[in-house]
């Protein structure tokens, strides 16, 4: 078991490991900022203002903040949205981008490549008759 983890926590590049945690900090603060001061406020206007992290059971001196926790599971699940639909949206636009250049890259046949790739299938049906 420890020769698999070994393996797998030491498997890749060290390098493009930092640079990831680097680029997903960064990113960390842009999606922690978007949710804070633009989905959750719209949420809670869908919600009509409820707030469950002042939810709480209390048990003798001890508070149960179950609240905060659904809170954090509803934040959650708005975060790994917000990063779906902007993935998705950065892979439509990389399609798009990799289709324009396929289409570019695409050599036109000449007439006469044309003809002589007629010629090449009519012979090889001719070909396939005799067989």
């Amino acid at each position: 078991m420890w020769k698999d983890f070994k393996e797998f926590a030491f498997k890749g590049n060290v390098m493009d490991l930092a640079i990831a945690v680097v680029i997903g900090a960064a990113f960390s603060g842009i999606v922690t900022s978007l949710v804070t001061n633009i989905i959750t406020p719209l949420v809670g206007i869908l919600m009509n203002g409820v707030d469950l992290s002042g939810l709480k059971y209390t048990f003798g001196d001890a508070e149960i903040l179950y609240g905060t926790f659904i809170q954090s599971i509803l934040d959650f699940f708005v975060i790994a949205f917000s990063i779906f639909l902007f993935i998705r949206l950065a892979m439509k636009l990389k399609r798009k981008k990799e289709e324009e250049v396929v289409e570019e890259e695409v050599p036109k046949v000449s007439v006469q490549e044309e003809l002589l790739i007629e010629i090449r299938d009519l012979l090889r049906e001719q070909n396939e008759k005799r067989d």
